[in-house]
Formats: C-alpha cells, structure tokens, sequence
C-alpha cells in the first residue's frame, strides 16, 4: 500500500500521507517504480522520511529544491525533522 508521496526524483525524502509506526514500510512510486523501505522510528502524517542516505552537511531535497541540510548524518527510514535538518 502507497503510503508516502515523492516530489521530485532527485529528492532524498519522501513526506508519509499517514502516521507509519517503527519498522512499518514506507512505500511510494517515482519514475523507477514502486519502492519500499522500512522506518526506523514512528513518523507522524505529513512528516518526511530519508530515502536516500544523507552525510552531516549534506543538502536534503524535497521538491526537487534544497530545504536545509543534515546536522547529522540521516539514514534511509529515517524521520527528517528539526533534529537532524536546519534550514
């Protein structure tokens, strides 16, 4: 079941259309297809989650445009929020 939505291809998050619990699935299609992974925490509805692995530093996407970068290093399933991303 499609539970998240991806923007732009080159995003490194996709936002959850529903709140996904640790270890649920986030699935969502982009332009290669249906993709899966898993949360590493809880993710409230409407909150993003890393698809891609994102270095401390690094720019994080959504949009297809830069909304801050990682304090942190950000894992796949991971939740993207105030504690690991400044803008």
């Amino acid at each position: 079941m499609i539970n998240a939505v991806i923007i732009n291809d080159i995003d490194t998050v996709v936002t959850v259309i529903k709140k996904v619990s640790l270890g649920e699935n986030v699935s969502y299609v982009s332009s290669d297809g249906y993709s899966t992974i898993k949360a590493t925490s809880d993710i409230p509805i409407n909150h993003k989650v890393a698809i891609k692995q994102v270095k401390n530093g690094d720019e994080v996407l959504k949009y297809g445009e830069r909304i801050g970068y990682a304090t942190m290093d950000i894992h796949i399933g991971d939740h993207v929020h105030t504690n690991n991303l400044d803008s």
